[in-house]
């Protein structure tokens, strides 16, 4: 863009002045200045072509490399290549006018800060400020594959220590937008791989600067005004955000402030280690280093309840709609993670314990939704599809290719027979995913978790939802709100302009977790639109959308529960609790062997047993309703 190079070349970079505190202008020569704001200029445009590519090939990758063989390729039927719709269009043009926007925000705040008054460049320091953290060759290595560097002079010329402060200065700077955009972290995580900067570097400095403020804030004393309507928010008759998942709601004052230098000095008393100043800090900060209105917008203190319209809206049509804190009370972050569970086989325990895998860099939450429509799906899907019940089904199956017998709709007769107890909880389910995205995408676009980036990561039906609600989105052009997204065992189409669509909104990561081996969502999803492919089941064909086949890993769809963190792990690193993770594998490591002590145990069952397993099921089902029925009615 020619806007972009007039402004970039024509900046006038001012010689060096003497200064007592260490900022970008006293940290780097002129020449080093430019260089910097040429890599930041380069990255945005990268991000912005990104929008604009929807033809490449995707990116394709395996956790493992097991042996391929003629028997176990998918079949999936060839589609001619389209041109986009009108309203693929239209959405492409309404990002890329969305990424230009932030664009030119960025870098004028950029270019403000350095073109500061003029400062004398600091003597290189005897001993150079430590680094955060250390890092291995394999973890920069990931980092760059998966967040291509730009190729930058810097490399070369910083002093050791320097990458970090620019990091840090920068972070400070994307604050002072008021906002934590979804881009704003791309950026920053490009600028690590362009610096050869860890990535544990990074998320320290954000979750040292979210702690900051949140402590600056704690130290103001929350007005009068701003107790009561929190009371009255918890007795209000909305849907909200759990209380206890707002991170500093009580502590910011609504119409308080924060006196600068009390922001300044826990932001730099945190950074000053690096060198950078307590003033320098504040500076950067802009207006969030003096109002604790901005603070509270940032970690969401005001968006704990979604209005009166919305919940009249969608009150009758989703139930038991809310956020779960997964951290203790106070851990902010300059980040949010939503976990959002398919089914419930037993207890309601398992909403949330899937993600607590979930942390270090992000402040978790597990999404409550629809748990009876979950409870009864879950418990029909515990009851039916059992190792020993399905143990002759599944061999009948994978005789063909999964997708033959999905679009030959060829299902062995036991199977069919356990259709009448699972078809009806997994469609009403899957209907209400949908609304439930909704609902997500409105508490999303009010900004509930502040004016903070998002990830969201769910497995089954909880993928639908996230689906639905990305969609919902890209419809109202809803953009740098979503940071990275993981679908695993999606029910979702496969088609392309879905994707594409959903590609356009989410600024980082858009992750396809599938199974080719998963019999048991190829089953379910037999009724639906399967001419357009299953995304739990295969690739999707969309440039800049992440397959993961875990087909090694997941031959039935109950096993997703388990397996997400061992594949979270490998996919969100710095955002997974590794020990959680290396438990949870654990888990699902005793479950196989328990199962296969169950097969062994029990041999195949044959068609009376299924019979009677399924009669069984149904009428433990019918019992649930009832039951639900009489306790409303109570």
């Amino acid at each position: 863009m020619q806007w972009r190079a007039s402004f970039l070349w024509h900046i006038s970079f001012p010689a060096n002045m003497p200064n007592n505190e260490t900022d970008l202008v006293a940290l780097l020569d002129r020449q080093q200045r430019k260089d910097l704001f040429r890599l930041i200029a380069d990255i945005t445009e990268s991000m912005r072509s990104a929008i604009e590519s929807y033809t490449n090939k995707p990116h394709h990758s395996k956790l493992t490399e097991p042996p391929i063989e003629a028997s176990t390729v998918l079949q999936v039927p060839e589609k001619p290549d389209s041109l986009p719709s009108p309203q693929l269009t239209g959405l492409q043009q309404a990002a890329l006018n969305s990424i230009d926007k932030w664009r030119a925000s960025v870098l004028s705040r950029i270019a403000e800060a350095l073109h500061a008054p003029p400062h004398h460049r600091s003597p290189p320091a005897t001993n150079p400020p430590p680094a955060l953290c250390t890092f291995g060759q394999k973890d920069l290595a990931w980092l760059q594959a998966t967040y291509p560097p730009i190729s930058t002079p810097l490399t070369q010329t910083l002093d050791p220590g320097h990458g970090e402060l620019i990091l840090q200065s920068l972070l400070l700077l994307l604050l002072s937008l008021e906002s934590y955009d979804a881009r704003s972290r791309v950026l920053l995580l490009r600028i690590c791989s362009s610096l050869g900067i860890p990535l544990a570097t990074l998320i320290q400095l954000e979750n040292t600067t979210a702690t900051s403020l949140l402590q600056a804030a704690e130290m103001m004393s929350a007005s009068t005004e701003t107790s009561s309507r929190a009371e009255s928010s918890k007795n209000a008759n909305w849907w909200k955000v759990s209380a206890a998942s707002i991170a500093g709601a009580a502590l910011i004052g609504v119409t308080g402030c924060l006196a600068a230098p009390m922001v300044a000095a826990g932001v730099g008393s945190v950074m000053g280690g690096l060198g950078l100043g307590a003033t320098a800090a504040a500076g950067y900060l802009g207006a969030l280093s003096s109002s604790g209105t901005l603070v509270g917008a940032l970690f969401g203190a005001y968006g704990g309840r979604m209005s009166g319209r919305v919940m009249e809206r969608y009150a009758k049509e989703v139930e038991d709609f809310s956020f779960l804190p997964l951290q203790a009370e106070g851990e902010g972050r300059l980040r949010v993670a939503i976990g959002i569970t398919g089914w419930i086989a037993e207890h309601e325990n398992e909403i949330t314990a899937p993600w607590r895998v979930l942390g270090g860099g992000v402040e978790t939450y597990a999404l409550r939704w629809e748990v009876a429509a979950l409870q009864d799906l879950g418990h029909a899907l515990q009851t039916i599809l059992t190792t020993y019940v399905m143990g002759k089904i599944k061999g009948q199956i994978i005789k063909r290719t999964l997708l033959a017998t999905l679009y030959s709709a060829l299902w062995p007769l036991g199977l069919m027979k356990a259709a009448k107890v699972v078809d009806n909880p997994f469609s009403i389910a899957k209907v209400r995913a949908e609304k439930a995205g909704l609902v997500l995408a409105d508490a999303i676009i009010h900004r509930a978790q502040g004016e903070r980036p998002v990830t969201l990561v769910g497995f089954s039906l909880g993928a639908r939802v996230i689906y639905a609600c990305l969609l919902s989105m890209a419809e109202r052009g809803a953009f740098g709100l979503v940071e990275n997204v993981v679908l695993f065992g999606a029910p979702v189409p496969a088609s392309t302009d879905a994707w594409k669509s959903i590609r356009t909104v989410v600024a980082g990561r858009v992750i396809n977790v599938f199974s080719s081996q998963d019999y048991i969502l190829a089953f379910l999803y037999r009724t639906s639109s399967i001419q357009l492919g299953v995304a739990g089941l295969q690739n999707v064909e969309v440039d800049g959308v992440e397959n993961v086949d875990v087909g090694d890993r997941v031959e039935g769809h109950l096993k997703y529960r388990f397996a997400v963190a061992g594949v979270l792990k490998e996919l969100l690193r710095g955002d997974v609790e590794v020990r959680e993770a290396e438990k949870m594998e654990r888990e699902l490591g005793e479950l196989e062997k328990e199962e296969k002590l169950q097969m062994k145990a029990k041999g195949h069952a044959d068609e009376d047993e299924v019979e009677e397993v399924v009669e069984k099921a149904g009428r433990e089902l019918e019992d649930r309703r009832q039951a639900r029925e009489r306790e409303e009615g109570s």
